[in-house]
Order: structure tokens, then sequence, then C-alpha cells
């Protein structure tokens, strides 16, 4: 199977945190980007909660996971803070398809996990989150997995640790 994951700067954020990077191309092409994700078996992107009704509509098809982050960053004049992101996905395989469906326990839609501070760059996803999101697309050895916006390449340190267990 091929497995994509999207982990952009999310809209209306690109310069503000990534503008000194030398990979920095500006806003991200999120119609653009859906057609990318669609050419996957599955595939997942992590989006902000202000951008839901941006990005909802170029994915007809998708599932709402959520993010949840007992440890946030809040904001002065901000609230209720933001203390969740949204997690659109396709997995790969549903229940039926994956390997030992019958005993496998159930995939939540949603995971409970901190931030991440100075890791280098902004929004780097905690391994919990990682392992969730490999669980939720029903990523198996084997598959072949896309990283789309590497950064610190966390996600991808995550699934080699993953694999070699």
């Amino acid at each position: 199977m091929r497995i994509a994951y999207a982990d952009p700067p999310y809209i209306g954020q690109a310069k503000k945190h990534y503008g000194k990077e030398t990979s920095y191309a500006g806003e991200v092409d999120h119609a653009q980007l859906a057609l990318s994700l669609a050419a996957f078996d599955g595939w997942a992107l992590s989006a902000s909660a202000p951008s839901l009704h941006v990005v909802l509509p170029l994915f007809p098809d998708c599932r709402i996971g959520a993010w949840v982050k007992p440890f946030a960053i809040f904001k002065p004049g901000v609230n209720p803070g933001y203390c969740w992101e949204p997690v659109l996905f396709k997995p790969a395989r549903t229940g039926k398809d994956r390997a030992g469906a019958r005993k496998a326990p159930t995939i939540r839609d949603w995971v409970s996990a901190n931030i991440t501070l100075r890791k280098g760059l902004s929004g780097v996803k905690p391994p919990a989150f990682c392992e969730w999101l490999f669980d939720l697309l029903g990523v198996e050895p084997g598959d072949e997995f896309v990283d789309m916006f590497p950064g610190t390449g966390a996600v991808s340190a995550a699934l080699a640790a993953r694999r070699e267990r």
C-alpha cells in the first residue's frame, strides 16, 4: 500500500513560522495538495481548527480525527484556547482489511498527546501522535509511507523506530 501524511504549514501561518527556513515556498496550495493525496491508498492531513472551513470541502470523502493536547500553548486574548487539531484522513486499510482484524483493538479517532517544545520547528509531532497516526491509517510493514512535509523528520523517525520493534 502507498500511504501519505501531510503536515503543511497551516493556512495563513507559513511565513510567520517558516519564512526563514531554506525550504520555505510560501502558502501551500491545499487544492493541489488534495489532488496529490488522492493518488495514495491512504492518507492523513493535519490542519488547524480555524482552517476547517477551507480544507473540508477539498476532501469530501474523508473522516476527521482529533489530536487533543492536554498541554498546549495559550495565546493572550484567545479564549477558549486552541487545544486540539483536526486530522483529516482516509485509512489505507479498514477494520476488516487489517492483519488480525478480529483480534486487533479498535483504533480511536482521537489521540491525547502533549505538544513538543524546542524540537527545531513549530508543530513537530510527538511520538504518541505518530504512533496513533500509523495505527489510524493502517500502516503495516512493507507499506510505502511518504511524509510530504518532513520538517525535522520526526514522523519518519517514529516510523523507523516502529519498524525496528
